[in-house]
């Protein structure tokens, strides 16, 4: 088979130690960044672009950060959409009324606000752990919501309470066509991949799995549970911001605070629970999932219904698609906890070891 080690000797700790040790995996790796910045620009469609490319590439950053903190540290989250709002509002705020300001120092800048943000609905996860945690980060969700829909300051005292960025620019070069953006988010969202795989592999994400895995024993090895727990939270709600202010600036253009609703939240979590907690990879696998599903079933379902006779209007579709998701979160948590990852992780070592696979 394809799928072999043979031959493939390492003679030094660092290329024991690269992300991906296997050859074929960084072969398979350039194929694929070669296919997404090469030939998805050049054989995509408008509609392929904005409609399913741009919110998967976002929607995966902020499942890589959500992931961070759920899967790689334990600590549940339900504000991950009031954290995405306040990148995106911030972002905004930068935008406009520093107009000299950078397009990128704008997004890091929407980013570090949600960092400070989410340090702060983190400092709970110090006492309590669990369901009250999950209800203490939900508190965030319905205080970004007032926020800022009542208080006028973050959207420049517009009286509808949305607000609209155009004319993006980076480094001089426009980001305004369907192909301008999806390159800039994929450069992105691929720079984010990469850090967040680094920091995971260190000593900063050894100590957070430390902590999810039994945080009393982590304390007594001499990990600091202040520092791991309000790491997670500040790098996790850094990239969910900055992935909050792509989806406003550059898939959104104009929006209001219900693009950042609790509705958000759950989807985000839905999305790390059937790509698999504590992998990169399944942050990618969960939102091309969640992403493709509502498309296939809106296209599959009129025509099996008119296949049998049976009417099928958009409230039925929309319901079937809140069943779905539903089974399928009872399913991945029954049978297979870590996800879609871990069925590719199981698929790679049957054929490592092919024929023999056991």
């Amino acid at each position: 088979m394809l799928y072999r080690e043979n031959g493939q000797f390492k003679t030094s700790y660092a290329q024991d130690q690269q992300i991906l040790p296997i050859r074929q995996d960084r072969i398979g790796l350039l194929l694929i960044l070669l296919f997404a910045f090469v030939l998805v620009p050049l054989a995509s469609s408008e509609y392929l672009l904005r409609a399913i490319l741009l919110p998967f590439l976002i929607l995966s950053l902020a499942a890589i950060g959500l992931n961070i903190l759920v899967g790689y540290c334990g600590q549940i989250s339900l504000g991950t959409g009031a954290f995405m709002a306040v990148g995106a509002y911030a972002a905004y705020n930068f935008h406009m009324r520093v107009p000299e300001l950078p397009l990128l120092l704008s997004l890091v800048l929407g980013g570090l606000c949600a960092t400070v943000v989410g340090m702060f609905f983190g400092l709970p996860s110090l006492r309590i752990r669990g369901l009250y945690l999950a209800v203490a980060t939900l508190a965030a969700q319905f205080f970004a919501d007032w926020t800022f829909l009542r208080i006028k300051w973050f959207t420049l005292d517009n009286a509808s309470g949305s607000v609209s960025v155009s004319g993006l620019t980076v480094f001089g070069l426009p980001v305004q066509t369907p192909i301008q953006k999806y390159l800039f988010v994929l450069t992105l969202v691929v720079l984010f991949a990469l850090l967040a795989k680094n920091l995971v592999r260190g000593h900063i994400g050894r100590s957070w799995m430390a902590m999810r895995d039994m945080d009393v024993a982590a304390s007594v090895i001499g990990i600091r549970p202040m520092h791991a727990k309000l790491s997670a939270f500040a790098v996790s709600s850094f990239i969910v911001g900055v992935a909050g202010a792509l989806w406003g600036f550059v898939h959104l253009g104009a929006w209001e605070p219900a693009a950042f609703s609790i509705d958000r939240s759950f989807q985000l979590l839905f999305i790390i629970i059937i790509g698999g907690l504590g992998s990169i990879l399944g942050a990618f696998l969960g939102a091309a999932f969640i992403v493709v599903l509502p498309i296939a079933l809106n296209i599959l379902l009129p025509e099996l219904g008119a296949l049998f006779g049976w009417q099928v209007d958009t409230a039925l579709v929309s319901h079937v698609e809140y069943m779905v998701f539903g089974a399928l979160i009872v399913f991945f948590l029954i049978k297979e906890p870590h996800g879609l990852a871990r069925l590719w992780s199981t698929a790679k070592e049957k054929l490592r070891l092919w024929p023999f696979p056991h």
